[in-house]
């Protein structure tokens, strides 16, 4: 769209909100008719631990969301010398998850507790045995139960329970209602029925009635809806909630509300089944859509669903690049002692592309990356740890190439679950996060470890707003009942350049060598563990 075009259509309301509040940053992004972003606007926000739990305030929550949009509207009037009075559609997602509870007045009855809280152990247990699916501690009801566990007064009082999106939702439109993809973080989904899990509902209302709770699961959950159902529209109140200078009109509608985890799914167009989508940075987790729902539970596999339903296994590994990081920092410090000048992105690029060279198995060496524990692997706290024998093959290549491998090692054994046991076939996997930065290394690597073609688009940095945005305008120009994976690959992605990358089998055998290392292994990180304190 030229600069004429994209003026006209913000002053006839042809563009599309979306806002993602992150955990470090609430983010605003205005797409045009041709989905491309216009203007963005954004919040830096950190989570408090307060009294033991980490937390965000409400207030917070809105001077942010606020800040964002007056940021947004005022990069379009800069650039359009257009006023933003209205807007096509508009969608909201955070990160999924915790817990947001109020009473029948609608006060908040105990402060927000985050995804980030790990205080639901019990809970998560007996209800896993309970309902024979896995129940992260993150998970809402995790939350909930281990409020009842722990008999804490205000459960009684209980009259609506809801994630951080659905709660800025509701407040913006008066609709009580999730997405599916958002849902499926709170209990789990039956996507046959696109709703809560019945015989689960079922199963928690005894666990309610033996603990003489005065109220039933179905009475405090928002309403499922998928992606293209109506959500809603914006009210004069929460107008002037959004935007307090008075602008922004009434009237404008609202897709339903969604997880980080799907907006993801949908901003890397991996929302068919057969497809995925790893993100790969600081932590590292793939999201692979199935074309069934899984034969039994596995602790190491969530299972949420796309926005539209679809099942979908998540495979979580708390880290990736951290311990890559600080070797290129060591190596960054070694060539300034040098007085050698080198950009930090140039040395990544060097030695990322020096792993390239190195033996397919990385030469006998083994590296662990963990700098916090993994449940994959059932370690509770991680030592970063290098190890080599006297007949290792002991070269630059081979150490860049052996700490990539170990970057991919914890969700290699979670995706091995799906590939070996369930027999999962997928066609693609799309790569985005810091992991992929230098241009094909990431990918040979990924490739290499999944036995899958990895491709990286070059919208895959746009981000979770720009998700939502595309869920709220798939909302106002879908044709007829058109599915959200064709609109996607139809009216989106249509002509999106991008690289792939197909697994080469020498480097597929040399990474499967790795990891019967990286297995045997565990046990020196083990003792690493408990000997260095």
């Amino acid at each position: 769209m030229n600069q004429n075009d994209t003026q006209k259509a913000i002053e006839s309301g042809k563009t599309v909100l979306g806002i993602e509040l992150g955990s470090t940053r609430i983010k605003a992004v205005l797409i045009g008719e041709d989905h491309l972003p216009i203007a963005s606007g954004s919040h830096e926000w950190e989570n408090k631990h307060e009294n033991g739990v980490w937390t965000y305030s409400l207030e917070d929550v809105w001077a942010g969301l606020q800040e964002s949009y007056r940021n947004l509207s005022h990069e379009v009037l800069e650039k359009y010398k257009t006023p933003l009075k209205t807007i096509g559609a508009i969608g909201f997602s955070a990160m999924m998850h915790g817990y947001v509870v109020f009473d029948k007045d609608g006060n908040l009855l105990v402060p927000f507790r985050t995804w980030r809280n790990t205080m639901t152990g019990q809970a998560a247990e007996k209800l896993t045995d309970l309902f024979q699916f896995n129940i992260p501690q993150r998970w809402s009801i995790a939350h909930l139960y281990q409020a009842i566990l722990n008999k804490e007064s205000h459960v009684k009082d209980i009259s609506h329970q809801t994630t951080l999106a659905g709660y800025v939702h509701w407040k913006l439109t008066g609709q009580k209602v999730l997405g599916v993809g958002e849902a499926s973080g709170m209990f789990p989904i039956d996507s046959k029925t696109n709703d809560y899990d019945k015989r689960m509902v079922g199963q928690f209302n005894e666990q309610l009635k033996a603990e003489n709770i005065p109220w039933k699961l179905e009475d405090i959950l928002p309403k499922v809806l998928v992606a293209g159902d109506a959500a809603g529209v914006l009210t004069e109140e929460g107008a002037k909630l959004l935007d307090p200078s008075g602008q922004l009109t009434a009237g404008i509608a609202l897709c339903p509300p969604e997880g980080d985890a799907g907006t993801g799914m949908v901003a890397t167009n991996s929302v068919a089944e057969r497809t995925g989508n790893v993100s790969a940075g600081t932590s590292v987790f793939a999201m692979i859509v199935l074309e069934n729902a899984l034969s039994k539970l596995y602790p190491e596999i969530d299972m949420v669903t796309t926005p539209t339903g679809k099942p979908v296994a998540m495979v979580h590994a708390n880290n990736c690049t951290s311990d890559l990081n600080a070797w290129v920092d060591l190596f960054h410090e070694f060539t300034q002692a040098l007085g050698v000048e080198v950009g930090e992105s140039k040395l990544y690029e060097l030695l990322f592309n020096k792993a390239l060279t190195g033996d397919a198995d990385g030469g006998g060496l083994l590296a662990y990356n963990y700098f916090s524990g993994e449940s994959i692997t059932a370690f509770e706290e991680g030592r970063p740890l290098f190890v080599r024998t006297p007949a290792s093959r002991f070269t630059l290549a081979n150490f860049m190439r052996v700490h990539l491998f170990s970057a991919l090692g914890t969700l290699k054994l979670g995706m091995d679950i799906l590939f070996e046991q369930e027999k999962v076939q997928i066609d693609q996997l799309l790569g985005h996060g810091g992991f992929f930065k230098t241009k094909d290394v990431g990918q040979k690597m990924m490739a290499a470890a999944m036995n899958v073609p990895v491709s990286v688009m070059e919208t895959a940095g746009e981000g979770g707003a720009w998700g939502i945005a595309l869920l709220a305008s798939y909302l106002i120009h879908k044709s007829g009942n058109q599915p959200l994976e064709a609109y996607l690959s139809d009216k989106v992605f249509a002509g999106e350049k991008g690289s792939t990358i197909a697994p080469d089998q020498k480097d597929v055998a040399g990474f499967a060598v790795f990891m019967e290392r990286y297995k045997n292994g565990l046990g020196i990180e083990r003792a690493a563990v408990e000997g260095l304190k």
